[in-house]
């Protein structure tokens, strides 16, 4: 696979075209060992963050087939996500992802479905469901459960002009190399009045300043998009999507993976052993391990979570758009 190093140079923002200086020099894949390292930019005038790399569209495919672990996947385990409702799913942050905001018998399209779970709780409301995946690993389960995934990069012309009610992008517009012609394509197959709705993560949450370059979301080389309310409403306005709503709202869960993913913090080149359990051996510290296991135990991390979304701080946005 070809991918460029990163440039030494500063990178103009992909969104505005606005100077940007590099935040982050030298980061690499910090979950399952890809070897190249990366820089990170911000821009100085929409705050948009941007990992620059030249992966064409096969090189996405194989990095995804390769780096990725659902080629190990278990199909008898697949399981189709289920109905969350009441205090018990606030408290958990469910409502982080998109797939939950999608009402039932409509026509949507989930773009990078995953093993597709969400396909099937689609179905299983009376949706009209497809989804698009580069990773090729996905197309066994979608044989073997009936599900609809296109396998691909999407560009908007996969599908035919207003096809669709909605469009959700649950943590994938992050790892687009061109905010602009997904928005657009996005906009192409929505209907009029249709919504897109997209959950992506939050650069300038408290857990991006805490953690710095251990923050979990980075992510290199696959996410390479980071958005904040200013520059997700430039690159809407030119597809001529209006954001509607924005808030963040973050799974609880994901609090504890941050503990552990500092914990378990890889080499270069190396897996971390919290993203491939059983596949490497896990580092020890036992004093530290006690008081996550407890911090999780008392349910800490999700009061943790639940005070910074209300706060507007919290690790993941969730943008709600609508087609003019």
């Amino acid at each position: 696979m070809n991918i460029a190093a990163p440039q030494a140079s500063a990178s103009p923002c992909p969104v505005c075209r606005g100077d940007a200086y590099d935040k982050f020099p030298d980061l690499y894949d910090d979950r399952y060992g890809y070897p190249a390292t990366f820089t990170l930019y911000t821009c100085k005038t929409c705050g948009h963050m941007h990992v620059p790399t030249c992966f064409a569209p096969d090189d996405i495919g194989r990095l995804y087939t390769d780096y990725y672990p659902r080629g190990n996947f278990d199909l008898e385990s697949f399981r189709p996500e289920q109905e969350k409702k009441g205090l018990a799913a606030w408290f958990n942050g469910d409502q982080s992802s998109a797939f939950r905001r999608v009402p039932r018998n409509v026509r949507v399209l989930d773009i990078g479905c995953g093993i597709g779970s969400t396909l099937a709780y689609h179905q299983n409301r009376g949706c009209e469901a497809v989804g698009m995946e580069a990773d090729e690993n996905v197309q066994a389960i979608a044989r073997r459960y009936g599900l609809d995934i296109r396998k691909g990069v999407f560009d908007g012309t996969q599908f035919d002009s207003g096809y669709f009610d909605y469009v959700t992008l649950d943590q994938v517009a992050e790892h687009v190399p061109d905010p602009h012609a997904l928005m657009e394509g996005v906009a192409r197959v929505l209907k009029s009045g249709g919504k897109a709705i997209i959950t992506t993560p939050n650069p300038k949450s408290i857990g991006a300043r805490v953690f710095g370059r251990k923050w979990l979301n980075w992510h290199v080389p696959f996410h390479v998009q980071f958005y904040t309310r200013r520059s997700l409403e430039i690159v809407a306005k030119r597809a001529g999507l209006l954001v509607e709503k924005s808030e963040t709202s973050t799974a609880s869960e994901w609090q504890f993976y941050q503990w552990a993913h500092v914990l378990q913090f890889p080499e270069r080149g190396q897996r971390s052993a919290f993203w491939s359990p059983g596949a490497v051996r896990p580092k020890q510290h036992k004093i530290l391990d006690k008081f996550v296991h407890n911090a999780r135990r008392y349910r800490v991390h999700r009061w943790i979570s639940r005070v910074l979304d209300i706060a507007g701080l919290g690790d993941n946005y969730v943008f709600i758009l609508r087609k003019r």
